[in-house]
């Protein structure tokens, strides 16, 4: 795993050999965005303490959403440490393991990809505190809202952290390559049209599921890629 600042003092990205998780620092306080894949949490847990900071630090993971890239270790890390894990309403039932994961409709150039994710182990069945919905503020970064984004998974949310320009898309929008519409989507279309929201939001810092973050003319590219998408289908 390799640990990346993104913002100094503030956020930083853990980029897993498939897909990322982010840290972002309030002071004392810690928030994971995603958990990285099952087996992951020591490699966590070493990435906190080598910024100086405690495991105990971290007070809630953010799920962007359902998939074993994102969802692995945070039962681990909540059971260690006592943070409260957070997940959109409509994808809180297969995080749980209550529901199965939703399967993608795969366009064909998609097909060996998905194969390949899918080497990631799965995520054990894993608690939900709390259940979100569109518009709530999550408690930290001077304010970060979700932003229901569906169409990748129902439940997918970014979240926006508009005081700092930032805002996280979850995998609704991809930097693998180019910009673009994130993969292995249940409903292309819902998917396309969440791309659209996230982009009128207008961050200066963009940060994604699978791909590095975007740091300049972030706001210009995000609506270009959008519009991009919405024009291709």
């Amino acid at each position: 795993m390799d640990l990346v600042e993104v913002l100094a003092n503030r956020l930083h990205m853990l980029r897993f050999p498939i897909g990322q998780a982010y840290l972002w620092q309030d002071g004392e306080a810690l928030t994971l965005i995603d958990a990285g894949h099952a087996g992951s949490a020591a490699e966590i847990e070493r990435a906190i303490r080598s910024l100086g900071r405690a495991p105990e630090q971290l007070e809630r993971i953010v799920l962007t959403h359902c998939h074993r890239d994102h969802v692995g270790a945070a039962g681990e890390l909540a059971a260690r440490w006592g943070a409260r894990v957070l997940a959109h309403r409509l994808d809180a039932p297969v995080i749980r393991g209550e529901l199965p994961v939703p399967e993608p409709v795969l366009l064909d150039w998609e097909v060996p990809l998905y194969a390949h994710g899918l080497t990631v182990p799965e995520a054990p069945p894993t608690r939900v505190d709390r259940e979100l919905e569109d518009g709530e503020d999550l408690g930290f970064g001077d304010g970060a809202y979700v932003v229901h984004a569906p169409g990748h998974t129902d439940g997918s949310i970014g979240i926006h952290l508009p005081r700092h320009g930032v805002l996280f898309t979850g995998d609704c929008v991809a930097a693998v390559g180019p910009l673009m519409l994130g993969v292995f989507n249940v409903d292309r279309a819902r998917a396309i049209a969440a791309f659209g929201r996230l982009a009128s939001l207008a961050p200066s810092i963009a940060c994604f599921g699978h791909g590095n973050p975007l740091t300049e003319n972030t706001a210009q590219a995000l609506a270009k890629a959008a519009t991009e998408a919405a024009t291709t289908g």
